[in-house]
């Protein structure tokens, strides 16, 4: 009886420990509004088209208006101006992929990717001798809230897509600085 008795508190101490477990987890695991409103993350690609489309080129430089939305949590990323604007102070990782096609040779592509106006990263894929180029690059920047992100597309330099996706952009928060 008395092992009996022992295993019934036993139980009950459980229970107790694992319903105060899950309130704690959910108390320290829910955030207010404002910290789920933050959250960001967006990717985009140029077009969802089914026929391969070019979009310059351009006498001048041009921002890049991606207009197929994979994602954009917490709508940071703007469809009418291609900009993405963080909306908080961190650290924020970003991704561009461009992709061209010529019908001959003498082929080439370019873009930066820029935070205020300013390169930080440009793609350059130039080979002379085939008919299709495209480049990517990776990286993490240190932004303050309100800075603005986009890819500038080079003069004279063009982007064909289609539905299959060859260009898009992509950033998202890795974590807060402020």
């Amino acid at each position: 009886a008395q092992s009996h008795l022992q295993a019934n508190v036993f139980c009950a101490l459980c229970v107790c420990v694992c319903v105060c477990v899950c309130v704690q987890c959910v108390l320290r695991t829910s955030r207010p509004v404002a910290a789920v409103s933050s959250r960001s993350a967006f990717s985009v690609a140029l077009t969802h088209d089914k026929m391969l489309s070019c979009y310059g080129p351009f006498s001048d430089d041009k921002l890049i208006v991606y207009k197929h939305v994979f994602l954009n949590l917490g709508d940071s990323y703007n469809m009418k101006t291609g900009i993405f604007t963080a909306p908080r102070s961190g650290v924020y990782s970003f991704a561009v992929t461009i992709f061209s096609v010529v019908p001959s040779g003498k082929m080439a592509t370019s873009a930066n990717l820029q935070v205020n106006g300013q390169a930080m990263a440009t793609l350059l894929e130039q080979h002379g001798n085939d008919t299709e180029d495209s480049a990517t690059v990776v990286v993490a920047l240190q932004l303050k809230a309100g800075d603005e992100v986009a890819v500038n597309l080079l003069k004279r330099y063009s982007i064909c897509d289609n539905n299959s996706h060859f260009n898009t952009f992509t950033g998202f928060l890795l974590y807060a600085t402020d």
